[in-house]
């Protein structure tokens, strides 16, 4: 699913270079859940970033889901990400004059979607994550957690194949969190390849694969389990 061969990535200034990526290299199977690790400044958001083709890297080869992603124009790059990838962030990253509903629609409406398609997706989604009674809410009126699941309804509707998730239950308390994890696992058991950045050693083992990164550079990535989930369907997964 994702291939990177000595990646660097290098931040210049009038004064310094700072190394926030140097020789990376790392390989992510197709339905994986991967939890990757570190210290503030390692290079984790970084690496999310360039995974997620939101910025591009000096040196180095990048493949992501077979295809050769290192040097395309910034539409080709915006099309791949709006199609194959699928984004949850620390701060949810929901437009508050939205619902809920229109909030998981706007990364569809992108893709051209006919109306009764993004509709099913919408709404298969919501219900997936507990809110299908809650979609013509705004997100002032829901908990921190469920904005959360809202933030992950919006990754899961366009179908990617690899999420990537930047600290998802950093705003969460221990029970959110837990329950953030236990969909995340959900959607992974349907297929899905999972990127977890995190700092809490507990959700991280949680995962199939615990990779760390210290400046720059993956230091350690065994396989946390052997075998990966057996996917579900979707209709499966919900009513779980």
């Amino acid at each position: 699913m994702l291939k990177m061969r000595d990646i660097a990535k290098i931040f210049r200034t009038d004064l310094i270079e700072t190394h926030a990526l140097r020789h990376f290299s790392l390989e992510v199977e197709a339905g994986q859940f991967v939890a990757v690790s570190g210290p503030s400044g390692s290079g984790k958001t970084t690496f999310l970033n360039i995974a997620g083709l939101l910025e591009t890297f000096d040196s180095g080869t990048y493949e992501l889901d077979g295809r050769d992603v290192s040097r395309l124009s910034d539409d080709a790059r915006s099309r791949i990400r709006n199609e194959k990838i699928g984004f949850i962030f620390q701060g949810f990253n929901l437009i508050p004059d939205l619902d809920i509903f229109d909030n998981v629609d706007v990364p569809l409406r992108y893709r051209r979607m006919k109306t009764p398609e993004r509709r099913k997706r919408i709404e298969s989604a919501l219900e997936l994550v507990g809110l299908a009674s809650r979609m013509k809410h705004l997100p002032s009126q829901l908990s921190g957690g469920q904005q959360q699941r809202v933030a992950i309804a919006r990754a899961i509707a366009g179908d990617p194949a690899l999420i990537l998730a930047d600290e998802p239950t950093g705003n969460l308390d221990s029970l959110m969190a837990r329950q953030v994890m236990d969909l995340l696992e959900k959607i992974n058991g349907m297929g899905t390849t999972v990127v977890l950045v995190t700092h809490d050693p507990e959700l991280a083992r949680r995962a199939q694969r615990n990779i760390h990164i210290v400046d720059g550079v993956v230091i350690d990535s065994p396989p946390y389990h052997s075998r990966a989930p057996q996917p579900m369907s979707r209709a499966d997964a919900a009513a779980e």
